[in-house]
């Protein structure tokens, strides 16, 4: 679904990101892990179309980003790191603007916009200005404009960011019953290695750019931590390490299937 070949992105002299390979298959949710500086956001412009790479090829539900921007595009969801809101708007306002990018006929807004606003208990402020939601209601008003047009493919960067507990229930819950229902494909950035834990089915690990790391999260637990610890350790124990490339070569940086 996802399929990425030899990306890279320098700024000046700075390498953000160093030829990079990426596979997510349908129905499969990636956690895309790393420190802060390790090339996660800007990986993540590239594959929304938001920033050109210098090298590479994304490959986005069978279409070449490149060449075919509107097709690659009209297929992904996408929710950046501080998405921008008119906050002058309404939030039933920002969604109709939303399904009007993407061609959601009323009535399917109708449906899928009344949906998500009663799941994510935002229905009451909906004819309320965006400037008074808290940043809460705000990441959740964004998540649901995004799947208005029932992308195949989501891309999301630090998605509980400002959620409380149960926004953050309520948005795992929401991507494992979706993968498992529609076979939708979840690309994810976190700091919140819990949250990778518990949700993703695989976990790719940048640091200074590169794939150090890209397998199950227990195989990742077992091969690095070499313990029955938790994904933190291995996490710590993989972008602390001086020797990097030796950890890489003893992992072989694992592909996905």
């Amino acid at each position: 679904m996802i399929r990425v070949e030899n990306l890279s992105k320098r700024f000046l002299k700075t390498v953000a990101v160093d030829h990079i390979d990426i596979h997510v298959p349908a129905g499969e949710i990636m956690g895309f892990l790393g420190p802060n500086g390790a090339g996660k956001t800007t990986t993540i412009r590239m594959l929304a179309g938001l920033m050109k790479p210098d090298t590479g090829t994304i490959i986005l539900g069978g279409h070449n980003l490149a060449e075919e921007p509107e097709k690659a595009k009209a297929i992904v969801g996408f929710v950046p790191d501080r998405p921008y809101l008119y906050e002058k708007l309404t939030g039933w306002e920002f969604l109709e603007f939303s399904a009007g990018l993407y061609n959601v006929d009323k009535g399917e807004l109708n449906r899928m916009g009344s949906r998500y606003l009663e799941m994510f208990e935002l229905t009451d402020w909906k004819d309320e200005l965006i400037e008074g939601y808290s940043h809460g209601m705000k990441q959740r008003l964004v998540i649901i404009s995004a799947l208005l047009h029932h992308p195949r493919i989501f891309i999301i960067d630090e998605p509980m960011v400002g959620l409380d507990p149960k926004g953050v229930r309520l948005v795992k819950d929401l991507f494992t019953d979706m993968v498992k229902a529609t076979g939708m494909c979840v690309f994810l950035s976190t700091h919140t290695l819990a949250v990778a834990e518990e949700i993703c089915s695989m976990i790719s690990i940048i640091h200074k750019g590169r794939i150090i790391a890209s397998d199950t999260p227990d195989n990742i637990k077992s091969r690095i931590a070499r313990t029955s610890g938790n994904l933190e350790q291995a996490f710590l124990k993989l972008t602390g390490a001086e020797d990097i490339e030796g950890l890489r070569g003893s992992l072989g940086v694992a592909r996905l299937r």
